[in-house]
């Protein structure tokens, strides 16, 4: 399901002269409170998490420590979940600058990130250790892929030793870099006359969206596009049709133990989305069940999620917690039916606007 298509298809429920001026009113009040009440919160939220990773990333370099290692890992990892929950916001300024490559360069099939990382540790690769400089390397060597591997992998235990080491500043740089991304995206969408203002205020003039069908297509897009993410790129690049086909090593965070928080993080962030901005205040009466049934599916998803939590490796060979992952998808599954097909068609999308069809 393309913008376009979905674009066209709201159009045929949105613009009817007797409601064309109560859609363009709901829909910049929807979208108004999606900024105010997830996005700039949520971004704010991200900018604390990687100025503490920051903190915990200088001190561990500064006076190696078995305790400062930890500090600093737990610190990813609160960083790692606050991310998840943010980056189902796939358009607007993170996607300026290749913001979003350089914040989580993720899937990478072919190892690139990590063969880059370890060379840059190998050969101790003085312009990798400062921000500023690293921020014109490899998308793939700056952001929280390459920080994962600095703190647990091959190796990571010597960050704890009695010494400074260049795997340490490397992971400093890399941590600033990170810190200073999420702070740009952060200025960005609480500037208001950028990006959020052009979302709000959508009209002939405007550069992204023309009118209100277009500006909810996007917000449509983000459960459409998001849940597609979570199940079909995340889950099943590691959870096969039954336990021999498993590949826990492709799953996400996997050195850290944080798939199963990072794929609660996802859902938890579109279930904020959907209560903050009242989405469901879109639908006619007689399809507010809609809205009922997608707050269920969130809290299924979230519960499954919570279990599948840990090393994955241990979660995929304990048979609950691995149900919980398959059970997980089946709840994506019926929150994308509901967001693409029920939403959707409540809102005007009827029979010819699937993108696959040919329309």
């Amino acid at each position: 399901m393309t913008r376009q298509t979905l674009a066209v298809a709201l159009a045929i429920g949105l613009s009817l002269p007797a409601t064309a001026a109560l859609a363009n009113e709901a829909s910049e009040k929807v979208i108004g409170n999606a900024i105010d009440g997830f996005i700039r919160p949520a971004y704010r939220e991200l900018v604390h998490s990687t100025g503490a990773m920051s903190a915990a990333m200088q001190k561990l370099c500064e006076a190696p420590s078995t305790d400062h290692l930890e500090a600093a890992r737990e610190a990813f990892s609160k960083t790692a979940l606050t991310w998840s929950e943010i980056e189902i916001i796939r358009f607007g300024p993170i996607t300026e600058h290749n913001r979003l490559e350089r914040m989580l360069f993720w899937p990478d099939r072919k190892g690139t990130g990590l063969k880059q990382v370890q060379a840059a540790i190998a050969n101790e690769d003085a312009t990798a250790t400062d921000a500023t400089r690293l921020a014109g390397k490899s998308v793939a060597m700056q952001g929280l892929g390459a920080l994962e591997f600095v703190l647990f992998g091959t190796g990571s235990d010597d960050l704890s030793g009695p010494h400074p080491s260049y795997r340490c500043a490397f992971g400093e740089a890399i941590s600033g870099n990170i810190g200073i991304i999420a702070a740009e995206v952060d200025a960005a969408w609480h500037d208001d006359k950028g990006f959020a203002a052009q979302w709000k205020t959508p009209g002939a003039s405007n550069p992204f969206y023309r009118n209100a069908t277009e500006a909810v297509t996007e917000l449509l897009e983000v459960y459409v596009n998001g849940l597609e993410l979570v199940r079909d790129v995340r889950v099943n690049s590691f959870l096969g049709t039954e336990p021999a086909a498993d590949k826990p090593r492709q799953a996400l965070y996997w050195r850290s133990a944080g798939t199963g928080a990072s794929l609660g993080g996802n859902i938890s962030g579109m279930s904020a989305l959907f209560d903050a901005s009242q989405f469901g205040s879109l639908l006619p009466t007689d399809s507010a069940w809609i809205a009922q049934s997608i707050d269920f599916e969130f809290t299924n998803a979230k519960t499954a999620a919570a279990g599948a939590t840990g090393p994955i490796e241990d979660v995929l060979g304990n048979q609950i917690k691995r149900g919980k992952l398959s059970y997980f998808g089946v709840v994506t599954s019926s929150l994308s039916e509901l967001f693409g097909t029920r939403l959707a068609g409540a809102l005007g999308l009827t029979a010819g606007f699937s993108s696959l069809d040919g329309d």
